[in-house]
């Protein structure tokens, strides 16, 4: 039984054997990943990006492979139907959830992590998010916690939730067939992820640079 490690960073082998043994009921095993991943705030460590990635790999033509168009189309779909279950969670019972600050399953330093992350970027945390593992999670229902507009809430997810699908998806797609990258996978797709993260990292130490600046303008100020 390989470890949670080593599942991630082969992902694209253990892939295979799950379309060899399930065929067409594949497309609904990813389906229900990507909807947990989403839909549930109690299951933010369910591979994302690395997932995305290793399908866009599987997806050309072959034994034991998956359509991309079709996948793509499936992705959505889970994604859009999770965001929407998160939302509504968050939005009637929230508060309730992460009453109980010493809660193992609904920790509330996730919570307050994605508060902040709103407070920095606001409705646009909605796409940055799509890209921030556990934030991801989270974002749909601090959303409905905060009675922000589910029509509002919901097009901002469907442009963040077509951009993170398409670009590790078909990502894999088309660079996952470079012998240098197929063979090394794992390598592979932590690079993907520092690639893609660099921008929102970017925007992470710009926010803590300023309110440095902030804090040292104080006192000099007072």
């Amino acid at each position: 039984m390989p470890g949670p490690l080593e599942f991630v960073l082969h992902l694209d082998k253990h892939l295979r054997t799950v379309i060899h043994n399930h065929g067409a009921a594949t497309y609904g095993i990813l389906a229900g990943i990507i909807f947990c991943e989403t839909g549930l705030v109690v299951t933010p460590i369910l591979p994302g990006d690395s997932l995305l990635f290793a399908v866009g790999i599987v997806c050309h033509p072959g034994p034991d492979s998956l359509n991309v168009y079709l996948t793509f189309a499936v992705f959505m779909l889970a994604a859009f139907l999770g965001d929407t279950c998160n939302y509504v969670v968050g939005y009637f019972f929230g508060f309730e959830l992460f009453r109980n600050e010493n809660s193992k399953i609904f920790r509330k330093s996730n919570l307050d992590a994605t508060h902040e992350f709103f407070e920095k970027h606001g409705r646009k945390t909605i796409i940055l998010a799509r890209f921030v593992p556990i934030v991801r999670t989270f974002a749909p229902f601090v959303a409905g916690l905060g009675k922000m507009p589910y029509t509002r809430f919901i097009t901002y997810s469907i442009v963040g939730t077509g951009l993170w699908v398409a670009m590790f998806l078909f990502g894999g797609y088309f660079i996952g067939q470079i012998p240098a990258v197929k063979n090394n996978f794992g390598v592979a797709v932590i690079i993907m992820v520092l690639v893609t993260g660099a921008p929102l990292v970017w925007e992470v130490y710009k926010g803590i640079r300023e309110n440095r600046l902030q804090k040292a303008k104080g006192p000099s100020a007072g």
